[in-house]
């Protein structure tokens, strides 16, 4: 795991290398075991390192040997010994154990979209190929590790982080549109950043550019559902077997390292089955660690240490209290632009403890929106039936008081009644938008000189690349290839890297998924049930209280602390606000102090934004 960060002069002239070294700087979290420069010509390249393959030998940049391609990499490649055999058998010569050295060898064996095709993990990767005087940019197909870049001043400069490339001397001005998205999204999509002139290189993308050129972005892959006539056709036996050796060849390969691993428990069923597959395939003792509340609704500790228990694992808990006026400041550093999502705080926290334990942490992400597990996925089957009785009971909905308890029956029931009505795609965001367009508009009155762009072009654009697919395999995709990398992937990366922890994620592994976008629908969803394959396939390893429980996650009790404690830091933060309507800020947050409406994601979301303006 490591933070890069490059320069790449576009006329082909000498580059300056000077900013690299500041740019590594910003992100010494990333990278805090090891540092490495190197400039030639038109390019310069940087890494930061956190030694966790080969401790002693991968220092980067890394280069072939005759010095005509260097590479650095943010990331871990799983399956780099198997590559590594392939192309010495070919005639390739290592002088490291390092996984980075194979995407040197790889790139001059197979080509670029050759050697990312074969690769098997989470990575941001940069190459420089000296004989084509060509750079390449590339990420991970489901968008795990990150990779900012901008051009401007007559350079392409990239960094694993944004503050990296504001050491670059970049210009700055926010993107309204990207401030439109945040609103409606509470996260910032690709290729958008909150900066007009920086993008985002999208997951599963390639960009290309020659000392000379222009930057060329093309897509390598993209994880799409089956169309409706390949799906598997097994039984339900058979498929969970399967699924449960998948997952498992999945773990054994992320459990690869030359330093401690661990793994978050929420005490839900991935964060469960990740933690019984690893301590099944450890010879020693698994570490875990599980986030607490002293809110009873919030609280999972009990499951987390049921799993902790079957398994003897080396179990670690914190309980958090309200405390976000001291680590909200604090969380918004550590993100670089407007981020909002609340479950960022207690992903910090868990980060930290892990940090103190392990240099590696296993994570869920991607288990729901590979495999079925969210609310919003019942809710779509049930819409078309219910809606003629959701438009007749949205008025007396709408006048239930608003509820602190986790994800509560009245917020669930006014987001079902508002949206059930709407085509599949709007009715999907209308489940999960953050600020209606008129609350968007009136929060951003007097600060556009032309009409917004749709934040929902996006999820269009990638609805039709679904058509034939089965309508909740579309609704998947958007998730898995929207949500997850704008918010939850972006959220574990910044938070555990924060404290120089690798936080790997082994539902997304291209085995496991390979089968999971081939599913039907009844082998994921079917009535209020969710999961179904998945439940099926980890019963042996889990207690049946959490193979059967409710979601979980590291969800915090926001509207009960913005109604108590958290109110007047909210209230001072949003009476100073800058970057949206002061008073339609406030508004919301009398109206949820109040009980009539449950805004506690939109108000986390501006204080969050407000926060990042005044760090900014």
């Amino acid at each position: 795991m490591c933070g890069i960060a490059g320069l790449l002069a576009l006329d082909g002239a000498e580059v300056d290398p000077s900013p690299v070294g500041p740019m590594l700087d910003a992100q010494r979290h990333r990278g805090p075991d090891d540092s490495g420069e190197w400039s030639q010509g038109p390019v310069a390249l940087g890494a930061r390192r956190l030694s966790i393959i080969d401790l002693a030998g991968g220092h980067q940049p890394i280069a072939s040997e005759d010095g005509s391609v260097v590479v650095v990499q943010n990331g871990e490649l799983y399956n780099h010994a198997v590559l590594r055999d392939e192309l010495q058998a070919t005639g390739h010569r290592f002088a490291t154990r390092c996984d980075t050295e194979v995407l040197v060898h790889g790139y001059e064996e197979w080509g670029a979209e050759g050697l990312l095709e074969r690769l098997r993990g989470m990575f941001a990767i940069a190459v420089w190929d000296g004989r084509r005087r060509r750079l390449l940019l590339a990420r991970d197909r489901f968008g795990i590790k990150p990779l900012y870049w901008s051009a401007q001043s007559g350079r392409l400069a990239f960094a694993s982080e944004l503050k990296a490339l504001r050491r670059a001397g970049l210009r700055e001005e926010i993107d309204l549109d990207a401030l439109e998205a945040y609103l409606a999204f509470n996260a910032i999509p690709a290729p958008l950043t909150i900066f007009r002139d920086i993008a985002k290189l999208p997951p599963g993308h390639l960009l290309t550019v020659e000392a000379g050129g222009t930057p060329q972005i093309r897509e390598w892959r993209r994880p799409l559902p089956a169309a409706a006539d390949a799906l598997r056709t097994e039984g339900e036996a058979e498929l969970a077997a399967e699924l449960r050796e998948r997952l498992r060849d999945s773990v054994r390969a992320h459990l690869v390292a030359d330093v401690p691993v661990g793994v978050f428990l929420s005490g839900g069923v991935d964060s469960g089955a990740l933690t019984a597959l690893a301590a099944e395939e450890t010879p020693g003792q698994v570490a875990t660690f599980s986030i607490g509340f002293e809110e009873q609704s919030f609280d999972e500790l009990g499951l987390a240490r049921q799993v902790a228990r079957r398994y003897g694992t080396d179990h670690h808990e914190l309980v958090i209290r309200p405390d976000a006026v001291t680590l909200l400041p604090e969380i918004v550093a550590a993100f670089d632009e407007p981020f909002a999502d609340s479950s960022a705080l207690p992903t910090y926290l868990v980060s930290q403890l892990a940090a103190g334990h392990v240099k590696v942490a296993l994570s869920g992400e991607g288990g729901d929106e590979l495999f079925g597990g969210y609310h919003t996925y019942v809710a779509g089957m049930l819409a078309p039936r219910l809606a003629p009785l959701a438009r007749v009971a949205r008025p007396f909905v709408e006048r239930l008081p608003s509820s602190s308890r986790r994800v509560s029956l009245d917020y669930k029931a006014r987001r079902f009644v508002r949206a059930a009505h709407l085509p599949a795609l709007e009715r999907h965001h209308g489940f999960k938008e953050i600020l209606s367009p008129e609350l968007r508009a009136r929060l951003l009155d007097g600060r556009r000189s032309h009409a917004p762009a749709d934040p929902l072009a996006l999820w269009r654009e990638h609805w039709a690349r679904t058509e034939g697919a089965e309508e909740l395999a579309r609704v998947q995709e958007l998730d898995l290839n929207l949500y997850l990398p704008s918010d939850l992937l972006v959220k574990t990366d910044r938070a555990s890297m924060a404290h120089s922890l690798e936080a790997r994620v082994p539902f997304l592994d291209a085995h496991v998924a390979e089968l999971a976008l081939a599913l039907p629908t009844a082998m994921k969803v079917r009535g209020r049930q969710k999961k179904l394959l998945l439940r099926r396939a980890v019963e042996p390893l889990l207690p049946r209280e959490v193979v059967h429980g409710a979601k979980r996650g590291f969800s915090i009790p926001a509207a009960a602390w913005l109604r108590g404690e958290l109110e007047p830091f909210a209230r001072e933060v949003l009476h100073g606000a800058e970057l949206v309507d002061r008073d339609v800020a406030l508004g919301l947050l009398d109206a949820h102090v109040a009980r009539r409406d449950d805004h506690s994601r939109p108000l986390w979301g501006l204080l969050s934004l407000e926060l990042w303006r005044a760090q900014a």
